[in-house]
């Protein structure tokens, strides 16, 4: 069941999905996608490891609130552009916080995928006081700026996202799925069976994710005018896939060497897509970090 937290005007759909009396955890999922892209097997894995697991959409995704259209142009556009075209980075933290103020959660475990671990890294900086761990999933430092974030980027796999095209329709959405799972994971058998679930839950909800632009490039356009990795006080995971099409190794490098104390895991033949074979590593990883903060 979707509920609604508030930051100020920008509501936030957010959902329970299970584990209640667990640790808690906030999954933060990527660039232009709903929470609808976080795997059920992954969730179902995370709960067996004893965490009560709750998903959010972004500002800009899902059912949460979409801003108005501006003239921000192409994502990567946006991400050059010295002015935001419609909020900071630090609302975008600060939404995470007014999901957790909705949940009457003190504090929680977080666990950012791509633009979503970007999220987690800002709010743990932001807001060391509402952070238990971060987990950080192939995602860029958030200390990289403007140009500074190409050089994490394989511009060809950006390029090439950008050709896609399918039709506005059930069957089109599901292609649009397919192709980007199949971008995010080279050499992997990838076929409808793995994005279908994403697909018809969006479908539930009305939502479809991965084709609106101006709202990608508002939410990477978000400058941040936070502190330096080195703030982040909560103990740190990052994981990142050896194979990663979107962004190279050298970015969970760069974090895991930013944060104090930060635990770097590559995983072999691992792509940019959260794919069944990696979900218990994933929660088992997760599990131990937990459990380290603990003592």
């Amino acid at each position: 069941m979707t509920r609604f937290a508030r930051n100020g005007e920008i509501q936030l759909a957010f959902e329970d999905l299970g584990g209640v009396g667990g640790d808690p955890l906030l999954l933060v999922m990527g660039l232009g996608a709903s929470r609808f892209w976080w795997p059920g097997g992954l969730v179902d894995e995370l709960v067996r490891h004893g965490f009560h697991v709750v998903a959010y959409d972004q500002r800009d995704a899902g059912e949460s609130t979409h801003l108005p259209d501006q003239r921000t142009g192409s994502p990567i556009r946006a991400l050059l552009r010295r002015a935001a075209p419609a909020y900071s980075a630090e609302d975008l933290t600060d939404d995470a916080v007014a999901v957790l103020d909705a949940l009457g959660w003190p504090r929680a475990h977080l666990f950012g995928h791509s633009m979503g671990g970007l999220v987690a890294q800002r709010t743990a900086i932001r807001h060391p006081e509402r952070v238990l761990t971060v987990t950080t999933s192939s995602a860029v430092p958030s200390d990289a700026k403007g140009l500074g974030v190409l050089r994490y980027l394989r511009l060809g796999t950006v390029a090439h996202f950008a050709r896609l095209r399918a039709p506005d329709t059930p069957q089109g959405h599901l292609a649009m799925a397919v192709a980007v799972a199949r971008i995010l994971a080279p050499g992997q058998q990838i076929d409808e069976r793995d994005v279908r679930e994403f697909v018809d839950r969006e479908a539930a909800h009305q939502v479809t994710s991965l084709r609106d632009a101006k709202a990608q490039s508002r939410q990477i356009g978000a400058k941040w005018h936070g502190g330096p990795l080195a703030r982040i006080t909560a103990p740190t995971l990052v994981l990142h896939g050896d194979r990663d099409p979107l962004l190279r190794s050298t970015a969970p490098r760069d974090i895991a060497a930013a944060v104090p104390a930060a635990r770097l895991r590559l995983l072999s033949g691992v792509g940019h897509f959260i794919s069944r074979d990696v979900w218990p590593t994933y929660a088992k990883e997760i599990r131990a970090l937990a459990d380290h903060a603990d003592e």
